[in-house]
Order: structure tokens, then C-alpha cells, then sequence
């Protein structure tokens, strides 16, 4: 009894451990420092977990294209939000602010943490993970202000 105990003890930790290994903070792959602005069309929507990914190709102005996939939340949470797969179609046009990889690699495509996205007709909707680190940028309506810093007192 104790080995069957032990076996499916075992086969659970082995199967939860490719789920709890997938998920990162924001610091562990993105750049703060880093903020990204990326317009133009949808041109594929990944929607799997931990998070969703939406790639947007962006035309610079010399004329040169160049795909971004930007992570998004799960599935689910931009459901939630109102960002569905009849919202998010290839050819879509939208502009998306995040902050690029820390790698900074963009062959052959470019990767970044999307934290909200613009449609056409101005409507703006999160599409960030929260809780993950990233910066408190007003761009999470259900986070606190970031609290401002107060004058340091002369000794």
C-alpha cells in the first residue's frame, strides 16, 4: 500500500513540475528599462498557458517590418478583460506598450511583456499579467498608484 502510496505521489510532483517550471516573474525575462511601443497589424494570437501571446508586426519608418511577440495574461484572464479571439483577429490594427526582453535579440523576431493594448477606435485594455514585478505603470487598473517617493530629510 505504501508503494502505490508513494508511486502516485511521485507521478503527480512529476506531472505538476513542467507547470510550476514554466512560469517566471516579470524581471526574470524583461527589461524595465526597456519600454517598447508596437504598432501595426496582428498577425497571430497564441492563446496558451501560462500566457497568451499576440504577434504584431510593426513597419519602421525606413519601410522595414519587423514581428513582435509580446506575452500577454492567460487565456482566460484577457477573456475576462474583453480581450477576445474576435477582438484579437489577424489584420487587426493596435498599438501595444510593454517593455522588450532583456536579451534584446529581435532575430528573427522580437519578444516583449505587453502591458496594454489600443484598437482603432481608442478603446484600451490591459493585457499584462499582474503580480508578476512589472513595473506599476498605470497600465494595471486593478493595481495600487505606485506610491511616491518623499523628500529625504536633511540630517
Amino acid at each position: 500500500m505504501t508503494a502505490r502510496i508513494s508511486t502516485v505521489v511521485a507521478l503527480a510532483m512529476a506531472f505538476a513540475a513542467p507547470n510550476a517550471v514554466a512560469h517566471h516573474a516579470f524581471s526574470a525575462e524583461f527589461d524595465a528599462n526597456l519600454p517598447i511601443r508596437v504598432q501595426g497589424k496582428i498577425v497571430q494570437v497564441d492563446w496558451i498557458n501560462p500566457h497568451a501571446w499576440v504577434h504584431v508586426e510593426d513597419v519602421k519608418e525606413d519601410g522595414t517590418k519587423q514581428v513582435w511577440q509580446l506575452e500577454a495574461g492567460t487565456p482566460n484572464t484577457l477573456l475576462r478583460r474583453g480581450l477576445t479571439k474576435r477582438l484579437l483577429q489577424p489584420g487587426t490594427e493596435v498599438v501595444v506598450r510593454g517593455y522588450q526582453s532583456k536579451d534584446k535579440v529581435c532575430v528573427p523576431i522580437c519578444s516583449g511583456s505587453g502591458r496594454d493594448i489600443t484598437f482603432p477606435d481608442g478603446t484600451k485594455i490591459f493585457m499584462g499579467s499582474s503580480g508578476t514585478g512589472a513595473p506599476r505603470d498605470g497600465a494595471d487598473p486593478t493595481e495600487p498608484a505606485k506610491e511616491e517617493e518623499k523628500p529625504k530629510e536633511d540630517d
